[in-house]
């Protein structure tokens, strides 16, 4: 209901965070009317606020680090109150990457999005699932440009409606594959395996689809986050472009200068029969390849935390644990660590980014082969989506399970980490297992688990 009131403003957000283990976010965070937008596209960041646009070309990053710090607001991380009381917050896409490492460019563009969209919020609305309760919060120069700030989100407020109601139908999806062609490039990821290049490669496919006239993508927002929670679900709306995400996946954290990343690798589907499912939950967890397949992206993970942690604070808390979804068990494990004195959130998100739970292993390497083998460049899919306060905290998603639309378009990719034992089949079912949820979200308003 909050956010119906705020949802046809760009830049208006809504985020979801969960405990650390949690399977469903505990805080709700509504985010509105930044007072600064930072967009980036191929390596030009244009700078939005009342007072000018600049763009000028540089390091996402960096700016984006930069005008945090122009506005020189500094908050106490009080565990009293929600981590994110105020900060940056939007999405940093996967192409983000091209402004770390050298990669070919090779794959297609899509013109109308950018590489990273982010807002400095300075009103924060965050609702406690958990305790019940919603905590509005204002970054002001003083009492009184608090209390009006407060003053404008109570008129905004009272104009609030209930959320709409989604009415399901069948969308036609398009696919970038089918199985075979599908199949054709898990065996060319294999034979680059064999011959030394790499361990590891996320391959993904991408379905579209056009939406019919009137469809309210909010509206099936809140009708996925019913039948399909997720952790680290968000729904923003840039204008004329929309992200609705389910995902289940932490990339980065940071509270109280912990650090923790929640890597997925290792994926069975869900079954209506109580004993067949835990079947599948059993299989996986004793699976010899999905293991090995997670243990190489907690080493990795181990290495970039490294780049901004203390060395001694890195540690695996969590290996191979089974956690079960509305449509899938993943296979997850724990990676934590102490942020240096002189490294701030975002020079960790720079140094990890994208996660290698969706390039692969080594990670620069796996990212050409991705780069060869689909055919246009990901956008937000693989990127981050999540806050940076201005008390230090951070909390980021893996951006999978995620809708993009564009205009009357939508579309959301579909992968998985290929290893030299892969079979092309059963990784090709794994991305339509992946996907069941997003598909059947449309259709008749239920997630359906395998019959």
């Amino acid at each position: 209901r909050v956010y119906s009131a705020l949802r046809d403003a760009p830049y208006s957000l809504w985020l979801d965070s969960a405990d650390r283990g949690g399977l469903r976010g505990r805080y709700s965070f509504v985010a509105f009317q930044p007072m600064e937008t930072i967009e980036s596209k191929n390596g030009r960041v244009t700078i939005t606020n009342l007072d000018q646009q600049l763009s000028l070309r540089g390091d996402a990053f960096t700016v984006l680090q930069q005008r945090i710090d122009a506005y020189g607001i500094s908050l106490r991380d009080d565990p009293a109150l929600p981590p994110f009381t105020g900060g940056a917050a939007g999405f940093f896409g996967y192409d983000l990457a091209r402004g770390i490492e050298r990669l070919p460019a090779s794959a297609a563009v899509n013109p109308h999005m950018p590489d990273m969209a982010v807002g400095l919020y300075d009103k924060v609305c965050a609702f406690d699932h958990r305790d019940g309760t919603a905590q509005f919060m204002a970054v002001a120069e003083n009492e009184e440009a608090a209390q009006k700030k407060l003053r404008f989100f109570e008129y905004l407020m009272a104009r609030a409606t209930t959320a709409p109601e989604f009415i399901p139908f069948r969308p036609e999806w398009h696919g970038w594959d089918d199985a075979s062609s599908y199949k054709k490039k898990v065996r060319r990821i294999i034979d680059y395996i064999h011959a030394g290049d790499i361990f590891q490669a996320n391959l993904s496919q991408q379905f579209s689809a056009t939406m019919p006239r009137g469809f309210d993508a909010f509206a099936h927002y809140c009708h996925l986050r019913g039948v399909n929670p997720a952790p680290f679900a968000a729904y923003m709306n840039f204008g004329g472009v929309k992200i609705a995400s389910a995902s289940p996946e932490r990339f980065l954290s940071v509270r109280g200068g912990i650090v923790e990343t929640r890597p997925i690798k290792g994926t069975r589907p869900r079954h209506n029969n109580p004993a067949i499912d835990a079947q599948l939950r059993d299989d996986l967890s004793a699976s010899e390849k999905d293991r090995a397949e997670n243990a190489m992206i907690v080493d990795l993970m181990r290495n970039d935390l490294s780049k901004a942690c203390t060395d001694d604070s890195i540690d695996v808390p969590q290996l191979w644990s089974v956690e079960s979804f509305a449509s899938v068990h993943h296979l997850v494990s724990a990676v934590t660590g102490r942020l240096r004195i002189d490294r701030s959130a975002l020079d960790l998100l720079r140094a990890c980014f994208p996660g290698g739970s969706i390039t692969g292993a080594p990670k620069v390497r796996a990212m050409e082969i991705i780069e060869e083998l689909e055919p246009m460049r990901r956008g937000p899919y693989c990127g981050a989506i999540g806050y940076l306060g201005f008390n230090g905290a951070m909390d980021t998603n893996i951006t999978i399970r995620t809708l993009v639309y564009d205009g009357n378009r939508v579309s959301f990719n579909v992968g998985g980490g290929i290893v030299a034992d892969s079979d092309p089949a059963a990784e090709y079912q794994e991305t339509l297992d992946k996907g069941r949820a997003l598909f059947d979200s449309f259709e008749d308003g239920r997630v359906k688990k395998t019959a």
